[in-house]
């Protein structure tokens, strides 16, 4: 299986509608893949917090056109990273979709851990309560975004859906690089699946971004790593790994669940 990365710059002085339509390119460049993944909130900078709102759009809205357009050009599955997305009751989310090489929206997934604590993502948009898996023909992908990576109990229960792959746009800081690299291995590992892990370049209203995308197999070992720009990172791999790696060291079947709080001691 090919899966090709597009670490995309976002550069303030790029309209949206310019980089939806370079974004769109790209994915058609990668004919020869079988899974294409965007970065997290590529259309606006996962920091411009000031253009979610602006530039919300409904799930059916201009980038879902033109990624449905890309993918089905290009004949693969596409995973168009995520836009801010308006609900019908006027609810902003940060929402993934992921296409068809048919171009027919497969999934849609509204990230469930917001970022910011007491600002942006975290008051300005709404949780997703939703887990999200997709059925390729030769595996299943969990889906999850940049600020999930740090709760690892969402990736576990994806794998008890049925996931192999985790798939996971991001617009992820250059200050906290050395965590996305440390949690990729680490969700990689515990879970026995394949990580690919998709992030932005440039800079978001200020903010430099980590770039440095990444696919790490089902024992943690990078199979490849982006730089700090704008760059596409295409790998091979073989999903079966995953089914062949839990049998040679079942851990996954030694999980203890339910367990019960301490005792207050005398």
């Amino acid at each position: 299986m090919r899966a090709s990365l597009i670490q995309i710059a976002v550069d303030e002085g790029e309209s949206v509608d310019s980089r939806r339509r370079r974004a769109a390119a790209l994915v058609r460049e990668q004919s020869g893949a079988d899974l294409v993944v965007l970065p997290e909130l590529w259309t606006t900078g996962a920091f411009a917090y000031e253009e979610f709102g602006r530039e919300a759009e409904p799930l059916d809205g201009p980038t879902h056109e033109a990624m449905a357009k890309a993918a089905s050009d290009a004949g693969v599955w596409l995973h168009a990273g995520s836009v801010p997305e308006r609900a019908d009751d006027g609810t902003l989310y940060n929402t993934s979709l992921v296409f068809t090489p048919s171009g027919d929206r497969a999934a849609v997934y509204r990230k469930i851990h917001r970022f910011g604590f007491d600002r942006g993502e975290a008051v300005l948009m709404g949780a997703g309560r939703d887990l999200a898996t997709v059925r390729l023909p030769e595996t299943t992908l969990g889906l999850g975004t940049c600020y999930d990576l740090r709760f690892p109990e969402l990736f576990r229960a994806l794998v008890d859906a049925g996931a192999e792959v985790l798939v996971l746009p991001a617009g992820w800081p250059e200050r906290r690089r050395a965590h996305w690299t440390l949690l990729a291995r680490a969700r990689a590992v515990e879970n026995q699946a394949f990580v690919l892990a998709c992030g932005t370049a440039g800079t978001h209203a200020g903010v430099p971004q980590a770039g440095h995308s990444i696919v790490v197999d089902p024992w943690g070992e990078v199979l490849a790593e982006a730089g700090s720009g704008e760059e596409i990172l295409t790998v091979d791999f073989d999903p079966a790994k995953v089914a062949a790696t839990r049998e040679q060291f079942p851990a996954l079947k030694d999980r203890v669940l339910g367990l019960r709080p301490p005792h207050a001691q005398a």
